[in-house]
């Protein structure tokens, strides 16, 4: 029986980007036992992807931490997690430097790696040069494809776990959301500022919405608490102290998704919900929503976020919300 680990560390929408991979993976293997390897902050991620049977993490901040004994155990443990595995197939979706050697290590007959620069193919017996020309998702494909695994239909579905559900649910009821009445979900803060569209213009966008009768909640991690305090000024609902699948339910529950470039923002695809992305440029690997380049907002000419207009968001969220109203 195969034993399959995946790798991919980080980010939360590069990890979400392989969820087809590892649903192809188990078609071409239905019996095998599938590990994935990750970040030890993206492992509640994995509860989602139905075909995985365990989860392996590393701990990056203890490694980063600069206590050499704790690094020290946390690579000792993960290299005998590794070496103990017996793994047959190990297939390397991130193919940067440290992924290539966790690769190695694992000693799997068959190691298949994307690679992004010279130098890393020896880690893997199909180490393949990374085709930027290809959106994440299809090149995580292409790669599995080029070693002999073949996808017969792309599975982009993210099982969100019952309790997450229920805990946007609870977010609902205790801040007087209706069910009943269309929600439109705002993350207005990416991790990168300059891929970040003016807050005062995400304000006027739900300051509009509202008064069409859309409910607005403006959504953010812990770090983004104090930004979102002008959201918050002017009466809108605020959620910035969920867990990832807390705030993923709450893009469940919603008739829409709008933000930037964002991990949750692709998430909310895979979870088959309606999303608007504003975008930089819509080339592929900027990843735009997957088969859904007509879900990115871009700006003319392309490059600077901040010449997206107000109306044009205006003008696509309109659109979105009555298709999913007509839905």
């Amino acid at each position: 029986m195969e034993n399959i680990l995946v790798i991919r560390l980080k980010a939360i929408g590069d990890v979400i980007f392989t969820l087809p991979a590892v649903n192809a993976l188990r078609g071409n293997f239905p019996d095998a036992q599938i590990h994935f390897l990750t970040s030890s902050e993206n492992a509640g991620l994995l509860r989602g992807f139905e075909e995985v049977n365990r989860v392996l993490t590393l701990d990056r901040a203890a490694l980063r931490g600069g206590n050499v004994f704790k690094a020290g155990a946390e690579l000792l443990g993960l290299f005998r997690r590794l070496r103990g595995g017996r793994f047959s197939h190990v297939v390397d979706f991130q193919g940067f430097g440290e992924t290539a050697w966790l690769t190695r290590l694992t000693g799997a007959p068959h190691r298949w790696g994307s690679v992004h620069g010279p130098g890393r193919a020896w880690a893997y017996t199909r180490g393949i040069r990374r085709d930027d020309h290809l959106h994440f998702i299809d090149w995580n494909l292409r790669l599995l494809e080029l070693c002999g695994v073949k996808s017969r239909e792309i599975n982009n579905h993210f099982r969100l776990p019952a309790e997450a559900l229920a805990t946007g649910e609870k977010f609902f009821l205790e801040n007087g959301l209706d069910r009943a009445r269309p929600a439109l979900v705002i993350q207005p803060f990416t991790s990168t500022p300059q891929k970040n569209w003016p807050l005062e213009n995400y304000l006027q966008v739900a300051g509009h919405w509202r008064g069409k009768g859309v409910q607005i909640i403006f959504m953010g991690g812990p770090a983004d608490a104090l930004p979102m305090e002008s959201a918050r000024a002017q009466g809108f609902c605020v959620a910035t102290g969920l867990p990832l699948l807390g705030s993923a339910a709450l893009v469940q529950l919603s008739a829409l998704a709008l933000g930037g470039n964002t991990g949750l923002m692709h998430l909310g695809v895979a979870q088959g919900r309606r999303v608007l992305m504003l975008m930089m440029h819509k080339q592929p690997n900027a990843c735009f929503p997957f088969r859904h380049p007509d879900w990115a907002i871009v700006p003319e000419p392309v490059g600077d976020i901040r010449r997206i207009t107000v109306q044009a968001v205006l003008d696509e969220t309109g659109k979105a919300l009555a298709s999913q109203a007509l839905g």
